[in-house]
């Protein structure tokens, strides 16, 4: 058995990796620099070098794997990140096609059934699509948002501030990554799932980010209120930062496209993972902003 991970030094990708490892598993792992694995992880895995996008890469390290986990990693900030997604999406489908991998994990996300109308989220849609094509047993985890995301609003927490353009009182689901990668790890090494399948990952309960800045609150050990504004600021404040148009419209779409979005996948056991908000910031948030600056 041959396990392909990609992303394997991301948040979803480093867990997989070590639980494939303590399943008994040598994982084959692709990456752009092997240096960025922990000096343990990297002695136990078969790690080949090279970039998602290289199509010809990706066929060439897929031959001889019956199983993947795969994730679409194009940055948000690029001028046409649905375009390059799609093009990266069409080199991992004709990799699984040509190597003949018997069984796909793709890291989606919550949106994706949507199609069009989602920002960069209509990106994985499309790569759900070439996937489903290739004629491998395909499983497309729809996930809701990442704890990890909060660690882009550092700067703002250490101001007491959390700022959204969403909803402040719509429930979405919210998910520890490193919950997700427990799911892939134990569809990577299941045995009885086939054909095309769609699973939520959807984390321990629904968050308004009202809610989100009342747990911050507790957890963080400082006020943290919630600062509310429109897409056209968010279009403003990213354009300032220098982001082409494409990728300020894919950014601002995600959430404007999904505002009124019910999750296809229910909540249930199958969906629901247990790590909490709470707990997550308190062990990685909270220590970050309690470190002197610089």
């Amino acid at each position: 058995m041959t396990i392909v991970v990609t992303t394997p030094t991301g948040h979803v990708g480093s867990r997989v990796v070590r639980l494939l490892l303590q399943a008994g598993v040598r994982p084959r792992v692709l990456l752009r620099d092997p240096a960025r694995l922990e000096p343990d992880v990297r002695a136990r895995v078969d790690a080949r070098r090279g970039d998602l996008t290289d199509a010809g890469f990706v066929r060439e390290a897929m031959a001889g794997a019956t199983s993947a986990f795969l994730v679409d990693p194009t940055p948000h900030t690029v001028e046409d990140p649905v375009g390059v997604s799609r093009r990266t999406g069409a080199g991992l489908a004709a990799a699984v096609r040509e190597a003949g991998v018997r069984r796909v994990v793709f890291l989606s996300s919550v949106g994706a059934e949507l199609r069009h109308g989602a920002g960069h989220i209509d990106g994985l849609g499309a790569i759900e699509e070439q996937l489903d094509a290739t004629g491998a047993d395909v499983l497309h985890l729809r996930c809701g948002y990442f704890f990890t995301n909060l660690l882009a609003s550092l700067d703002g927490l250490a101001a007491g501030e959390l700022t959204t353009s969403d909803a402040p009182d719509r429930a979405l689901p919210w998910v520890d990554p490193r919950d997700i990668g427990d799911v892939v790890a134990a569809r990577l090494l299941g045995g009885t799932w086939q054909g095309r399948a769609v699973q939520g990952v959807h984390g321990p309960e629904d968050l308004s980010w009202r809610r989100v800045a009342e747990i911050l609150t507790v957890a963080l050990g400082r006020d943290i209120r919630l600062r509310v504004v429109s897409d056209d600021d968010v279009r403003a404040a990213l354009a300032a930062a220098g982001l082409p148009p494409g990728a300020v419209a894919g950014i601002v779409g995600m959430t404007a496209g999904t505002r009124a979005l019910t999750p296809e996948q229910p909540r249930d056991a199958v969906t629901t993972t247990p790590s909490t908000l709470a707990g997550w910031a308190h062990a990685h948030l909270r220590p970050l902003l309690a470190a002197p600056a610089g």
